[in-house]
């Protein structure tokens, strides 16, 4: 088949869409399908045999420089507008515009595509692209009304205002995605979730695991004693590195330990002002831009994983510390449970938002070298066993397969 495969923001690394995107695309080409991504900033790093076609955006959010007022010459069209109004009013509009623009550059592209599929964006004009006749798939990795709940009551004052309309994007995502016959996501809780928040049509949502590169990450051999990893956006509350940084403090004062978070880290944020509260300066560093051999020798050095997020759809992290065979600590929200098992053959299960349980079970791994041995060996058998990009395309291929009939059975 064809494929046009849209992602509206593509991070390269530790991003589960750019993540996505990238492993998807090379499986798909192996199997014999070709693959377009079309994508905004930032770009994804693709592997041989798949094309990129960049869809710029005026990139209001990227670094150096994020929420910036583009020049009077940056402006090319309608859409780089409405992408400026929409930040002005404290909304996030990249779904949308992305959408747009796809919208845009696909008429009169009907012949060359079999299938189109969005990653994530579920902006208006994907209803312009299907009205075109191209068959539609779009992945939801988890609704973000999720994270609407937990950034306006993690905000004070009239932030929560500011919070409500930064997700404003999820009324056209709802709308759009009950129009679209075919939907993907990633776990059961997933699923369920989105049935709730953008009450889709029975039997629309199909649930298709995330996969992970066994043979990169792999055991490595000798571990780097006392060093945790977590891999999450420190500011976003919904990751729930707060309480990781206090049980961080709360077992050093037992514990030689030294956290390493796989993030950026805004200095003016609260996890930056959280460490220095918790004067735990000298047993946190904060590294970021690796690429996947070089997270993978990390998550692999290390004597303990830790995901602390308080919801998760699939958590990517958990499954790539767990194919490292390394020891894992996750908090029991969201999708994690379904992910992990709940048995502690692969990790120990703690309840999200908890500090002192998350303190309390790095100890038990720290203390306890079998448990820590078994639980690491166990993960690593649960990744290989489960999850895999291979058994990812070979399902979604499926998807497209079975899209491209119903089109078809429409059109006649």
């Amino acid at each position: 088949m064809r494929i046009a495969l849209l992602s509206y923001r593509s991070k390269p690394h530790c991003g589960g869409q750019g993540v996505y995107v990238r492993h998807l695309s090379r499986e798909l080409v192996a199997l014999g399908h070709d693959v377009e991504v079309f994508s905004g900033q930032p770009y994804p790093e693709l592997d041989a045999g798949v094309r990129l076609t960049k869809v710029p955006s005026l990139d209001l959010y990227g670094e150096p420089e994020p929420f910036r007022t583009p020049r009077l010459g940056e402006y090319r069209d309608w859409i780089d507008v409405l992408e400026v109004a929409a930040m002005w009013t404290a909304a996030f509009g990249e779904p949308l515009t992305f959408s747009l623009r796809m919208a845009r550059l696909l008429r009169g592209r009907r012949d060359d595509f079999d299938v189109v599929h969005d990653n994530q964006c579920l902006g208006y004009g994907l209803l312009d692209i299907k009205r075109q006749g191209f068959p539609l798939v779009a992945t939801i990795h988890h609704p973000i009304t999720r994270d609407r709940s937990l950034a306006v009551k993690a905000a004070v004052g009239l932030k929560k205002i500011s919070a409500w309309r930064w997700h404003s994007f999820l009324a056209m995502q709802g709308r759009v995605a009950r129009r679209i016959p075919s939907l993907l996501t990633v776990s059961n809780s997933s699923e369920q979730d989105i049935r709730d928040a953008f009450h889709v049509e029975p039997g629309a949502l199909a649930t298709i695991p995330l996969g992970v590169d066994v043979d990169l990450y792999a055991p490595r051999g000798e571990r780097v004693p006392g060093r945790i990893v977590c891999v999450a956006s420190a500011d976003a509350p919904l990751k729930g590195v707060s309480y990781l940084l206090e049980a961080v403090a709360k077992v050093a004062v037992e514990r030689d330990v030294h956290l390493t978070l796989v993030s950026k880290l805004d200095p003016d944020g609260p996890s930056a002002r959280l460490i220095d509260e918790l004067s735990i300066g000298e047993r946190v560093s904060v590294v970021s831009g690796l690429d996947d051999a070089e997270l993978a020798d990390l998550l692999a050095s290390a004597e303990i994983a830790c995901v602390p997020s308080l919801y998760e759809g699939f958590s990517l992290p958990a499954v790539e510390a767990m194919s490292c065979g390394t020891p894992l600590v996750a908090t029991r929200a969201g999708a994690i449970p379904e992910v992990v098992g709940e048995d502690e053959s692969a990790a120990l299960l703690v309840p999200p938002g908890d500090a002192g349980a998350l303190a309390q079970a790095l100890l038990r791994l720290l203390e306890d070298p079998e448990l820590a041995a078994r639980t690491g060996a166990g993960g690593r058998a649960r990744a290989t066993s489960r999850y895999s990009w291979s058994a990812v395309a070979k399902a979604t291929a499926d998807r497209y397969r079975a899209a491209v009939d119903a089109a078809a059975g429409e059109g006649n």
